[in-house]
């Protein structure tokens, strides 16, 4: 009886993360201009929200579930879809989808999400800690982005719009820092930039 040869293919992909954290880095350094007051108003924001901030880091979580990451997808889709609905949320504010929308913004519902995305992120930051430091800096940052901006929402002293200003700019420093780690470090097989060694505190450092 003939038995029929099976082969097995191996696809090889790139590591996605350098593109995500670039796509972070652009659209919180465009955000952060506005926050700090060094640019005004949103309607060129958007577009750096939709293509950089989630488009680029939903590129990233589909080729982070190729890698089966389940840290590097979820990180990079949960962000990526906070930065659609977040660039969403600024036209809905500015009319784009009509007046009786705009009229109808409680911008407290944007404060309960701000916290859900807060939690998810500290336990994010755990994880982090058994990647590398330039990431786990990162997700720190982005900790204390959202509690600035969850209190921001629901009313909170002007020193809460600060923080989240001031996060956002670190966060975009620090991606474009760990976007070029990841690039050089693949490019040239060596460390090129550092990126810091895993804590150890929860697995053995590999």
């Amino acid at each position: 009886m003939h038995n029929p040869s099976s082969t097995q293919v191996k696809i090889v992909t790139a590591d996605p993360s350098a593109i995500g954290l670039f796509g972070l880095a652009i659209v919180t350094l465009v955000a952060s201009s506005q926050k700090l007051g060094l640019t005004d108003g949103l309607s060129l924001v958007i577009p750096w929200a939709i293509f950089l901030g989630a488009f680029a880091q939903l590129f990233a979580c589909i080729h982070d579930a190729k890698h089966n990451n389940t840290f590097g997808m979820t990180a990079f889709g949960a962000y990526a879809f906070f930065w659609f609905a977040t660039a969403t949320s600024w036209m809905v504010k500015m009319g784009v989808f009509g007046s009786e929308l705009a009229g109808a913004v409680d911008g407290k519902q944007l404060g309960f999400a701000f916290a859900g995305y807060l939690v998810f992120t500290l336990f994010m930051t755990i994880g982090a800690m058994e990647t590398h430091k330039v990431l786990f800096f990162i997700f720190v940052l982005i900790d204390l982005l959202f509690i600035g901006l969850t209190f921001d929402a629901f009313g909170a002293p002007e020193a809460f719009h600060k923080l989240a200003a001031f996060a956002e700019l670190g966060i975009a420093l620090l991606s474009l820092y760990g976007c070029g780690a990841a690039v050089l470090n693949t490019h040239f097989g060596k460390v090129f930039l550092p990126v810091g060694r895993p804590f150890g505190i929860f697995k053995a450092r590999s």
